[in-house]
């Protein structure tokens, strides 16, 4: 049953389920399951008992507890961002500044914010949405666009800027594989992820230029009100830039300090994890400091914010475990195998962006896709040699397209609302934008795979 066709049958199931319930959480739990029931021979009481363990297994790592506080902690940053003004505060400041003078400068605006803020992908799409959304009506630029841009830089930054919670999830997806260097990995994934590079730089020249073509050229000039994501509180601008600052100051320097001189070969886990308690800290004494929250109004709002992260954890520790399954069965190496024997080197890298980003769109979600396609990737690359980062790269840049085109994408149904776009319409108009990225990326990957073998 190891190393055979049968090993892929639990990749294949959940991906099934995925698509047919677009719940990424229950489709990893049917795979799981499905793992540890056929290491145990079919005997489904041992499969649901080893199921249980493997989950627990979870937790008896270090590494895997970091990173799930990590993501829970995020929860509570953004929320108290949100709750205490300090997101108000900054968009008020953008305002005193008086730097929007023209159509260009209305349209850089989102694209630059989104880009900046890439500690969490909600709150860059929140703040860039809400900053913009009265001088695109100024301007007399569709919402459409805005939605376009925020959509186009947010979520591509975050696989790009890896000091979130997407780079601490990669980070523990290749955990286990026997790699020298986990975090050099993840940092070499950057330059091979040709889709979030250019739908970065598709956003930056839709902004500077004004072009638009498709039916974002068309787009209604009828907008929504602005966005009820709005707060009253105001809060200093500081009191949202001191902590995210320090959070992506902090990180740099841990890994700095853990990886002895080298961050690429620093713990990810350790330096997020500090990183974000010491910027959850230095972000509640601000609060206190200027009044904005009582204490219960901070306890209450924080745990809110953990709240709101239980699903993505949840599937973050489902995807821990289902990896640890499926590398128990060998599916990966199986995969590779059969990869490698009956495709040519060069598309293996275009097969796995486009497998993930059809996963992707279907499902909705990105992490998702990680857990089950980078568990196949990373070995397929150690089996036939081609460079472990140009691989993940892949599966990472498909899953952002998939992600960034679905209309049940959560990322997508964010910037409709964070811009006061007509979500249908923010579809319609986007998806010319990502499939002509995604043409592109897959011609790239083969090329580059053509130089490799």
């Amino acid at each position: 049953m190891q190393d055979s066709p049968l090993s892929l049958l639990p990749p294949i199931v959940a991906i099934a389920v995925a698509i047919w319930r677009r719940n990424a959480l229950l489709a990893l739990f049917v795979g799981l399951v499905l793992c540890f029931v056929m290491l145990n021979q079919w005997q489904i009481g041992a499969g649901l008992s080893a199921t249980a363990r493997s989950i627990l297994d979870v937790f008896g790592s270090s590494y895997n507890v970091y990173i799930v506080v990590f993501s829970l902690l995020i929860g509570a940053l953004v929320t108290l961002l949100n709750s205490s003004g300090a997101v108000n505060g900054f968009i008020d400041s953008l305002a005193r500044l008086n730097l929007v003078k023209n159509s260009r400068q209305a349209s850089l605006l989102p694209t630059v914010i989104g880009s900046a803020i890439f500690t969490d992908t909600n709150l860059s799409m929140f703040t860039a949405g809400t900053a913009s959304q009265k001088l695109f009506d100024k301007y007399r630029i569709s919402r459409a666009r805005l939605a376009f841009l925020i959509d186009s830089t947010c979520s591509p930054i975050s696989i790009l800027f890896l000091i979130n919670g997407w780079g601490a999830y990669v980070l523990g997806l290749l955990d286990g594989y026997q790699l020298d260097d986990p975090v050099g990995v993840l940092i070499g994934t950057i330059g091979y992820n040709f889709y979030a590079i250019l739908a970065v730089a598709l956003a930056y020249f839709t902004a500077y230029t004004g072009k638009e073509f498709g039916p974002l050229a068309h787009a209604s000039l009828t907008n929504k009100k602005t966005s009820s994501f709005d707060s009253e509180q105001v809060a200093p601008a500081y009191v949202m830039w001191a902590p995210l600052l320090t959070l992506i100051a902090l990180t740099l320097i841990l890994l700095f300090i853990t990886g002895e001189g080298d961050i690429r070969r620093g713990s990810g886990a350790f330096s997020v994890f500090w990183a974000i308690i010491t910027s959850l800290v230095l972000l509640i004494a601000l609060i206190a400091v200027n009044k904005l929250m009582t204490a219960k109004n901070i306890f209450t709002t924080a745990l809110a914010g953990i709240k709101n992260m239980v699903i993505p954890v949840s599937i973050l520790v489902l995807s821990f475990a289902f990896g640890d399954g499926i590398k128990a069965l060998g599916t990966g190496v199986y995969a590779s195998e059969i990869l490698a024997n009956d495709l040519p080197l060069f598309l293996l890298a275009p097969t796995l962006f486009i497998v993930a980003g059809f996963m992707a769109f279907a499902t909705g979600t990105s992490w998702g896709t990680f857990a089950i396609l980078i568990p196949i990737a990373v070995p397929i690359a150690l089996d036939t040699g081609l460079p472990v980062p140009y691989l993940v790269a892949a599966v990472l840049g498909g899953g952002v397209f998939g992600d960034h085109a679905s209309p049940i994408s959560d990322s997508t149904v964010v910037a409709s609302i964070a811009s006061g776009c007509d979500h249908i319409e923010h579809v319609k108009t986007q998806l010319p934008y990502t499939l002509f990225v995604a043409i592109i990326s897959i011609v790239i990957y083969g090329a580059i795979g053509l130089s490799l073998t």
